[in-house]
């Protein structure tokens, strides 16, 4: 396990196929986990032969691929998030930070993409928090961003990554990682309670998405310069 490692589950679904994309563009040690080690594979062979022969990207089972990377990324829908924590918190290792990209739409029981679904503990990152042993550290990233965006290499992604997490030092551990993706900024979005803000943008955005007929519409926040 290394700094420059990352493993994501769900990189076999569009959000976290495109960061296992541009993660391996640019560089860095990408383990992408999946409930189907061939399906991880396959995801695995067509991110190398499109983000290079050096690329470093490897496919395999979710409970793989976690014990290859200090950063652990939840790129799931909604409807499989506690089924996909339960089946892996077990194997985390202590001091890892997981990274939940969940955001939970009301398309998770046939409801609008446009609209969030209320949760008792406030958001899925909070949910996901209270699920995973304490050993492990949560923060709640990259929901705002367009998978869309993240898959075409072609483009920059011009969206702001907001990232919440009850400990500063933790959060910090993502900013790297939102700057190996051309055009996106971090921004330190405070304690773990404010993903419950920042997972109803994603709704939002959906929406705009629909009413300007735009694919990869995202977040700006103005006035803070570029360090934050």
């Amino acid at each position: 396990m290394s700094d420059d490692s990352i493993a994501i589950i769900g990189g076999t679904g569009d959000l976290g196929y495109g960061l296992a994309l541009r993660w391996a563009t640019a560089g860095r040690k990408v383990f992408i986990g999946s409930r189907s080690a061939e399906r991880a594979s396959k995801s695995a062979s067509e991110i190398q032969a499109a983000a290079g022969a050096d690329s470093q990207v490897q496919g395999m089972a979710n409970v793989d691929a976690i014990q290859n990377a200090w950063i652990v990324v939840i790129a799931v829908p909604f409807l499989a998030q506690a089924e996909t924590l339960a089946s892996i918190k077990e194997k985390l290792r202590t001091g890892q930070t997981v990274v939940i990209c969940t955001v939970p739409l009301e398309v998770a029981v046939g409801g609008a993409a446009t609209r969030t679904l209320g949760l008792w503990a406030g958001s899925a990152s909070e949910q996901a928090a209270r699920t995973l042993p304490d050993t492990v550290h949560v923060v709640a990233a990259f929901q705002n961003v367009s998978a869309h965006a993240v898959q075409e290499l072609s483009g920059t992604v011009d969206c702001d990554v907001i990232v919440c997490g009850d400990e500063a030092e933790v959060r910090a551990r993502l900013k790297p990682w939102v700057e190996a993706i051309p055009s996106c900024r971090y921004v330190d979005g405070g304690k773990l309670e404010n993903a419950r803000i920042v997972e109803s943008l994603t709704a939002f955005l959906i929406g705009v998405n629909r009413r300007m007929k735009v694919p990869a519409s995202g977040i700006r926040i103005t006035g803070i310069g570029s360090a934050r």
